[in-house]
């Protein structure tokens, strides 16, 4: 079983918001590939997928984005998933808009939610798909930009990469994170 965490924040506020890019991705993979209803589930919403034939859970932390390790930790921990299984979706904003990037492994970057899937899981080493949401304006603060909403000129760019990026969790599934980098990075 694989599992892919995509990182939000609750509520209707934070709907469609730089930082819930990752929610973003998990709606286009149940769309696609989901084979069941969300439930209520390790201080989140948890779907059973299947993506290239192998059964996977799709989970979007409602513990906001800075909490997201203890609902990460906790559905990884019940079910039993190998590092090598687990795929963490999240936002950047050092990338420019619409880029991937997929890695193996390796720090937060600067992503607090990310630096908590790392802290509740003690080691940094699963992998991540983070999707670029464009540097903030030099007058905007960053806590301000991940929570702004994607303007009408970037919609058409952000659509694309939400599907381009369910396409990489799809590669990820069938053959692993190499060839997903290769081809996504």
């Amino acid at each position: 079983m694989k599992l892919i965490v995509g990182l939000g924040n609750p509520g209707r506020k934070y709907e469609d918001t730089r930082h819930n890019i990752g929610w973003m991705v998990l709606d286009e993979l149940k769309r696609r590939y989901g084979t069941s209803e969300a439930k209520s589930k390790f201080q989140g919403q948890v779907m059973e997928a299947e993506l290239s034939g192998v059964r996977s859970l799709l989970l979007a932390p409602h513990t906001f984005m800075n909490r997201s390790g203890s609902s990460v930790a906790a559905a990884k921990n019940f079910y039993k998933i190998a590092d090598e299984d687990l795929l963490v979706i999240c936002d950047d904003f050092q990338l420019p808009l619409a880029k991937l990037r997929v890695r193996k492994s390796g720090s937060a970057g600067g992503q607090n939610g990310l630096a908590d899937v790392i802290r509740a899981l003690g080691h940094p080493h699963f992998a991540r798909l983070r999707i670029g949401i464009g540097r903030p304006p030099d007058n905007w603060d960053p806590a301000d930009y991940v929570l702004s909403r994607f303007d009408q000129a970037e919609q058409t760019e952000i659509q694309q990469a939400v599907c381009q990026a369910a396409d990489a969790v799809n590669l990820w599934v069938s053959d692993g994170i190499a060839p997903c980098m290769n081809q996504y990075n």
